[in-house]
């Protein structure tokens, strides 16, 4: 039985104290995630595991969604916009864990509403380009309705 998805991280040793940390019935699958597919197929199988499917509607994931990117604002709050761009490691850490948070219920609301999120973003970028053309927007924060 696959008790997890977990991709290496960037820092092999707090891999090494995460897999440490956990009795060995509990280790992860270890795989590398390279594509949106690939992470959706991932995430739908660690709630599947875990019964979690009966909890995970449009208005569950999304308010847990929100929940997380307020989390991801949190270590960022009170910086100025220099110290926001050099963050020390541990915030940073902490900061890309609320990242995976934010993504992985993304993906998992994508799954529940079978949306594919890549032709959706494509479809939004085509969609601002046509609000937002570049000879108006370049270098301004305005409104689409203000250009």
């Amino acid at each position: 039985m696959v008790i997890g998805v977990i991709r290496m991280p960037i820092f092999p040793s707090s891999f090494s104290r995460l897999i440490n940390s956990l009795p060995a019935h509990h280790w992860p699958l270890i795989m590398s995630i390279a594509t949106l597919e690939q992470l959706a197929a991932a995430v739908k199988e660690f709630g599947r595991e875990r019964d979690w499917h009966q909890y995970h509607d449009p208005k569950n994931l999304t308010a847990a969604l929100i929940v997380e990117a307020a989390e991801l604002l949190e270590p960022f709050q009170w910086l100025t916009p220099e110290e926001s761009l050099n963050l020390p490691e541990a915030r940073r850490e902490a900061v890309r864990q609320e990242m995976a948070d934010v993504l992985i219920y993304l993906v998992s609301l994508a799954n529940c509403l079978d949306i594919d999120l890549l032709r959706a973003a494509e479809d939004k970028l085509a969609i601002n380009a046509a609000k937002y053309p570049v000879e108006k927007a370049r270098g301004s924060c305005a409104k689409s309705s203000e250009l």
